[in-house]
Parts: structure tokens; C-alpha cells; sequence
């Protein structure tokens, strides 16, 4: 940085006496030419570009450099200050730092004891001002919130709410879950606490901005929340029955077709209503069994928004820096654009491989398989209903009408081009509809008779269930 753009630090500093200032040398090495030697200044040796000395000729060195030498010292002019110049640092090719302590001062070493502790204070300062402009940026979103949003708690609402953080419901990416009352009426809820990660407010602003007006009988409700300085939390309407990945990968649980079939449209129709009933779409980005909640009367709901994004409905383009989601869930297009945009489509295959997964009973991906079709079961069962189409195995595969719905209606959804795939509208159409109205889709991935391509490999058979971020491009 140029000395001028130091002057109000330095009549801070000069009163501590010793400062370090960063020096750019971008393209420095261009001045280093015959008439313009390094030199010897005071008790500094091989002094080069930036600097210059009195009575240099004008190319060479910044005027705003120039070093008095005299007396076996170095001394720069600095905001109408003289200032000894006690050492000059070359880090690299394109920094120097110079050490510079007020020519007023009679012992510079001492002066340097001051250093240590000060960088330390404007560290910390600093810290404090990162933090500070995010505690102030989400009071800010949510004061706007509070004429039209839900329920603003302190945190010994939150404490009292959950009988002291008592009873934990399960732990998740972003904090943990606590079942709670609210009084009067003796309300359940459930109360996630967000962790200290999430310092930027990032998620905790989308939850509340993407679910605090939404009322869907397929979306959870966000009842209130609590934010005072880091300490966070969402309150929510209580599902006793827990997630819907408890039941559809137990052996002990299950459901009726008819009963899968009946979930399945209320995950599409919440979905949907995120897409098309709001103002704004909003995209969910990480829809996936974990994150669909079930009712007293399983009645599925939609939750966890922390990775939620809003956009314009007539916006057919979402950046790229917005594509996150949860791998085996995660569409082609957010890992690579060859196979389209990212937009509400996304969602659309998030919810194909739920579907499937709701209809096998089991993880798409499962490695302890005798052969890669069966250890990928969107494979496996594109498969079976090819053959049960052509009446090749129509008396030894017994498939239900509502698993074979299931399938197809999947099927459509997990297409590897975006546009391939239907909205979530013409999903609830199909749902709705008997399976043999339905016509099988064009081969959505790799199977063991077609070569795989190597894009999509690591992403088709990851059994990993954990939450990525692709950076910007």
C-alpha cells in the first residue's frame, strides 16, 4: 500500500512508537536498471526500488519513498512525521516491510516490545468487527421479521422451553435437536440449536426468511426463534413420529403401498408449494428422507431449510456457488453444467431418489452387493421393469401396482438432463394416476451393459451421505 494511505494509522500508532508497514513491489524489478544501483542508506544495506535517496534521478525509486541519509541513519517522511527506518524486509518478489519508529524516540528497542501485544490487539479488534457486522447484519433481517414473522424468543425462553436442554432428539449438521413445551397449552415443539459453525448466519437467516411465512400442510412450521449475540435457535412444531429414513430402512417399520404412495404425494405437493405457491421459488436443495418430517398421523413435512436458496419464479438460471445438497441425493447438474442448470429441477431429482429409495426399502447405493446393478437399485429395477415390459419375467417378478408406480414415477424424476425431467406438478399428476397409464423413461444411468462415463462414476455409486458445497466458479 502506498505510504499516503497509511497516515491516519500512523498518528495512532507513532504515539507507540514502532510500526511495520507493508510495502507492494509490483514490478519493482522493472526499475533495477544501470542508473538506478541498490544502495546503502544509514545502517541499511542494498536498498532497492521502491526507495530512493535525495538527488536521484526521477526514475528511479517513488518520491513518497524517499530516505534521508545522514548520520549513519535512515529516516522517511511520513504524514509531515520524520521517522528512523530501522530495517526493510523483502518477503517475496512483489512485498517488502519496512520498520519505522518515531525519530523522536531515544530508544527504539524498547519501542519494539510494543509490537507483539499490539498486532494481538488489532487481531482481535478485527475478530470482534467480523462478528460484530454479522451479529448486526441478522438483528437487522430479523427486526424486518418480526411484524410479519413468527415468535421472537431470548434465550431463557429457549432454556425454559426445553426443561434445560433435557431431552435431545438427534444431532444434525448445523446443531442439535431438543424436544420442548411451550406454555400455555402445553405445546410440543422442537428446538434446534444452531452451533457455533454457523457463525455467518448464512443458514440461520435462509430458515427463517424461506419458512417463517410459509403455511403448508406439507411443510414444517417454524413457530419462532431465538437470536441473542452467537446463541441461535428455531423452534418448530413437533413430529412425534421422527424422520421418514427410521421407517422406509427398517425392517421392524414399514408401511402399506397404499400408505407409501400417500406420503409420497404430500412430500410433492409440499415440494411443489415451495416451487410455485410462494412469491419467490424456493429451492430446497437437499431433499432426502433425513429431512422429511412425519406427524402423529404421518403426515409428511418437509424441513430443515439451512441450505434453502429463494429466487425469482420466471429465473430459469441459479448460480453455481448455490449448488449444495447431499451426496447420493445431488443432482448432475450441480457437479457439472454439461447436464443442464440448476433450478427447481434440482429438487425434482433429489425427490426421484427418495421415491426410489421409499419404494425399495433400501439406500440406492449399497456396496455389499453381488453385482453393480444390484448394489446401484435405480439400476436394478429399471432393469426388472424393462423385462417386465417385454413379458419376460411377468410371472416370476412380483411387483406391486404402487411399487411399480413408485419406480416409473422415480424413474422420470432421476433423468440425467434437466429438462428431461417433469415439475413437481406433473409428478403429483403421476402419483395420482394408476401405474399402467405410466410408460417407462428412457434409461436414466449407466448400467452394467453400457459404458459408464467417468463424470458421473464417484457420484452414481458414493454411499457416503454427507453435505457438500461446490465452491465458485
Amino acid at each position: 500500500m502506498a505510504i499516503h494511505g497509511q497516515s491516519t494509522i500512523l498518528r495512532v500508532i507513532s504515539v507507540l512508537c514502532v510500526l511495520g508497514v507493508l510495502v507492494p513491489d509490483a514490478g519493482g524489478r522493472q526499475h533495477h536498471r544501470h542508473g538506478c544501483p541498490a544502495f546503502t542508506c544509514g545502517n541499511l544495506s542494498n536498498v532497492s526500488y521502491p526507495f530512493r535517496r535525495r538527488g536521484d534521478p526521477s526514475e528511479c525509486g517513488v518520491p513518497s519513498y524517499e530516505l534521508t541519509c545522514a548520520d549513519d541513519k535512515a529516516t522517511i517522511q511520513i504524514d509531515n512525521g520524520t521517522y528512523l527506518v530501522t530495517s526493510i524486509n523483502e518477503y517475496s518478489t512483489f512485498y517488502k516491510i519496512f520498520w519505522v519508529v518515531d525519530a523522536n524516540i531515544l530508544d527504539p528497542l524498547l519501542c519494539r516490545f510494543i509490537l507483539v501485544p499490539l498486532v494481538v490487539l488489532t487481531f482481535l479488534a478485527h475478530k470482534y468487527w467480523k462478528t460484530r457486522v454479522t451479529i448486526d447484519a441478522v438483528e437487522k433481517f430479523l427486526r424486518m421479521q418480526l411484524m410479519l414473522g413468527p415468535t421472537r424468543y431470548a434465550y431463557t425462553d429457549i432454556t425454559a422451553i426445553t426443561g434445560h436442554f433435557r431431552e435431545k432428539l438427534g444431532q444434525g449438521g448445523y446443531g442439535s435437536v431438543y424436544k420442548g413445551v411451550l406454555l400455555p397449552g402445553d405445546v410440543h415443539v422442537a428446538v434446534k440449536v444452531l452451533g457455533n459453525s454457523n457463525c455467518n448466519g448464512e443458514e440461520f437467516i435462509s430458515e427463517v426468511s424461506t419458512i417463517g411465512m410459509i403455511h403448508h400442510v406439507n411443510v414444517v412450521r417454524l413457530v419462532g426463534f431465538c437470536a441473542e449475540e452467537m446463541r441461535r435457535a428455531l423452534v418448530y412444531e413437533y413430529m412425534p413420529n421422527g424422520s421418514l429414513d427410521k421407517f422406509i430402512f427398517s425392517s421392524e417399520k414399514s408401511f402399506s403401498w397404499d400408505k407409501l404412495n400417500e406420503i409420497a404425494l404430500g412430500i410433492a405437493r409440499g415440494i411443489n408449494y415451495l416451487h410455485q405457491g410462494c412469491e419467490l421459488q424456493i429451492l430446497h436443495f437437499d431433499i432426502k428422507p433425513h429431512n422429511i418430517l412425519l406427524d402423529s398421523n404421518f403426515v409428511p413435512k418437509v424441513a430443515d431449510f439451512g441450505l434453502a436458496k429463494l429466487y425469482p419464479r420466471d429465473n430459469g438460471f441459479v448460480p453455481v456457488s448455490a449448488a449444495r445438497g447431499t451426496v447420493g441425493y445431488i443432482a448432475p447438474e450441480m457437479i457439472s453444467r454439461s447436464f443442464g442448470v440448476i433450478s427447481s429441477k434440482s429438487d425434482v431429482y433429489s425427490f426421484g431418489m427418495l421415491l426410489l429409495e421409499m419404494a425399495g426399502g433400501r439406500k440406492n447405493s449399497k456396496q455389499n452387493m453381488s453385482s453393480s446393478s444390484q448394489a446401484y437399485y435405480p439400476s436394478w429395477v429399471y432393469n426388472q421393469l424393462v423385462q417386465l415390459e417385454m413379458d419376460e419375467m411377468a410371472n416370476e417378478l412380483n411387483m406391486h401396482e404402487m411399487e411399480k408406480k413408485l419406480c416409473i414415477v422415480g424413474l422420470h424424476c432421476i433423468q440425467m438432463k434437466s429438462q428431461d425431467r417433469p415439475t413437481m406438478g406433473e409428478v403429483i399428476d403421476m402419483l395420482e394416476s394408476g401405474a399402467d397409464g405410466l410408460q417407462l423413461p428412457s434409461r436414466p444411468f449407466f448400467c452394467d451393459d453400457e459404458p459408464m462415463l467417468p463424470a458421473v462414476d464417484s457420484y452414481h455409486f458414493s454411499s457416503e451421505l454427507t453435505e457438500i458445497l461446490e465452491e465458485d466458479e
